[in-house]
């Protein structure tokens, strides 16, 4: 459609769109309820953004990652396009004012979090609001069997009850046969429209390298590629120190990126990789969300995720300019023991999540009986220090309590002082003439925020306090003595984690934990486990196999590391598996002259007889 084309260029500043945005923006805009599996970096957002601006009304979007929604309410916000957002991060105050926006003040977009769907308030201005379409980001977070199982997001089909003729549009990466099935089901689409971008890339090569010093591994590569733009996956906070650590010793020029990030520090690493001054980021999941970067030559992964979701996504987001690129998945025999031993701990006893749940209240102080939708600071740390838990059993009791029903756990995200003015522009003046201590602040925030009467603003105190030449101990008794008057609305900046009630607090035996989804979800991550290792293992193609586990059929790339081997050797894997054991008793070193293969095709070999038992090392030598 034309109309389509001239937002995609009036906003967005693209003449045409990429391959299946068009087709999916036009059967939104004409109604349809839509499904849409794009890969990571597929631009998503355009695809309900553009639709959005041609409809009449406002366009609810829900989605699970409060970083992406911010990310892309500050993005529309800067292209003038007013948008709003809510999460448990924001008072009962900031959530009333926006909802009201939403309402009155021409609000074209309303991104939030699932949980914050089944609040009374939320729920009683939905109702009135003009909503023309809803999006549903991450939808596989909808399916049990997908890899990231929110159960707030069975709750979303209640919501279009109150605007039934409004169409629905669900988005994700990746999504197998039965978490489609489940997003179309739970979400009750109608007749919907399904679009799947192809999974195989051919300028994408997939790689796993098994290495005794992985880290050793990652420099070298790292230095091999010279100038180029990369990352490096890590699956937790305290490796990625070490990983940038170690990468700086060598003089690689390398950034980092995490959820525990400062909103300054994280806008400082993304910026500076954007524009090519960062070349490496070293990175847990938290970076790549909603982050498009073309020329990303390689994806490598320290530490590699439990389910082939997780670790599709990551690699995706190498050669997204079509240009050949890599994805390198490093590995150690002990990573593997790992994996098992963290899926395991992700699952404490029914008693002891029951005394997390009760401690965890103490420790807020909420009352049986009260709580209901209300949001708490969390100092994990303090909490696990007071009660004598261990940090990782309360995260994943925290987790499975989520996945329960009985709360939202919101993980640490740096957060900044939010205020308000709560008293008319003509009150404020008279206050000022009244209070010189803080005339100039007042004047400040005036200035700089042009909408601090109708919404809450961000301030940054370092920045504030140097414009106003006190210290920021000074600052802060500023802002206390403008709240203590009734001046402002203020939430003042945190970095610690958000715990948000879902339902009252219970007593602690009337708590019920419904095991069987516990199991299930055990049962599930464990396949979806083996399902990673064996892709860590296989001999097979890298592509085909990723392709099998989405419910796809593709050939042999030619491409990822083992389709390399098989064409540069004499014999296939399976030859091989047949033809060594003929060749026993014999060194390593041996079977490679024999063979005159490379080594590592051998080592693999050797590797699955032994795990079969069909050979034996013994006395410096294979054996039958």
């Amino acid at each position: 459609m034309e109309r389509s084309r001239e937002i995609l260029k009036k906003h967005w500043g693209h003449e045409s769109f990429r391959p299946l945005q068009e087709e999916i923006v036009d059967g939104i805009i004409y109604g349809h309820d839509t499904l849409a599996i794009l890969p990571t970096g597929g631009g998503k957002s355009v695809c309900f953004q553009v639709p959005a601006m041609a409809l009449d009304g406002i366009t609810l979007v829900v989605s699970p990652l409060i970083a992406l929604m911010q990310d892309q309410v500050d993005q529309l916000t800067s292209k003038g396009i007013k948008a709003q957002l809510i999460t448990s991060t924001l008072s009962y105050r900031e959530i009333d004012i926006a909802l009201d926006n939403c309402r009155f003040g021409g609000v074209k977009f309303l991104y939030t979090s699932p949980e914050r769907l089944k609040s009374d308030l939320f729920l009683e201005r939905f109702k009135e609001m003009p909503v023309s379409l809803i999006v549903v980001d991450e939808a596989h977070c909808i399916s049990e069997w997908g890899h990231d199982f929110r159960p707030a997001y069975r709750e979303i089909s209640t919501i279009r009850e109150m605007h039934p003729e409004v169409p629905v549009a669900a988005f994700t990466a990746s999504a197998t046969q039965k978490t489609k099935k489940d997003i179309a089901e739970f979400l009750a689409l109608k007749s919907p429209k399904e679009y799947s971008a192809p999974l195989n890339r051919d300028n994408l090569s997939y790689h796993v390298r098994a290495s005794q010093n992985k880290l050793g591994s990652i420099i070298d590569y790292c230095h091999n590629r010279g100038q180029e733009t990369g990352i490096v996956y890590c699956q937790t906070r305290k490796s990625v120190k070490e990983v940038v650590r170690q990468l700086r010793l060598k003089n690689i020029n390398a950034g980092f990126y995490h959820g525990g990030l400062s909103a300054e520090d994280r806008s400082y690493m993304l910026t500076n990789w954007m524009k090519g001054a960062i070349k490496i980021m070293v990175a847990t999941n938290a970076f790549g969300m909603g982050i498009d970067k073309s020329d990303v030559r390689f994806v490598l992964h320290f530490e590699i995720p439990n389910t082939l979701e997780a670790y599709y996504q990551e690699a995706g987001r190498a050669g997204r300019d079509g240009a050949s690129a890599d994805a390198i998945a490093f590995w150690e025999e002990k990573d593997l023991i790992t994996m098992q031993q963290q899926l395991d701990a992700k699952y404490p006893s029914k008693e002891r999540i029951k005394q997390i749940y009760s401690s965890v209240c103490n420790f807020l102080k909420i009352a049986i009986g009260s709580g209901e939708n209300e949001t708490y600071p969390f100092d994990l740390r303090a909490f696990t220090k007071t009660f004598n838990f261990s940090i990782t059993e309360v995260y994943h009791a925290l987790k499975i309590l989520q996945t329960n029903g009985d709360l939202y756990f919101s993980e640490s995200n740096f957060q900044p002082t939010r205020l308000k003015y709560s008293i008319g522009s003509s009150a404020l003046y008279k206050f000022q003439v009244g209070h010189d201590s803080v005339s100039k602040l007042i004047t400040l925030l005036s200035r700089s925020h042009s909408g601090i009467f109708d919404h809450f603003v961000s301030i940054h105190e370092s920045e504030m306090a140097k414009r106003l030449s006190v210290n920021t101990k000074e600052l802060t008794r500023q802002l206390e003595h403008l709240e203590q008057y009734g001046v402002i609305d203020i939430n003042f900046r945190t970095s610690l984690p958000k715990i948000s009630l879902l339902h009252e607090r219970f007593p602690d035996n009337y708590l019920k934990l419904d095991f069987s989804i516990y199991e299930q979800r055990r049962d599930l991550e464990n396949s979806k486990l083996a399902s990673m290792i064996a892709y860590i293992q296989s001999s097979e193609c890298r592509t085909q196999l990723i392709s099998k586990y989405f419910g796809g059929d593709v050939e042999n790339c030619g491409n990822c590391d083992r389709c390399r081997e098989e064409a540069n050797s004499n014999h296939s894997f399976e030859e091989l598996i047949e033809l060594i054991p003929t060749l026993l008793p014999a060194t390593l070193d041996t079977l490679v002259n024999r063979l005159s293969i490379k080594k590592e095709m051998i080592m693999r070999a050797v590797r699955q007889l032994m795990l079969e038992e069909t050979i034996h090392f013994e006395g410096g030598e294979y054996r039958n």
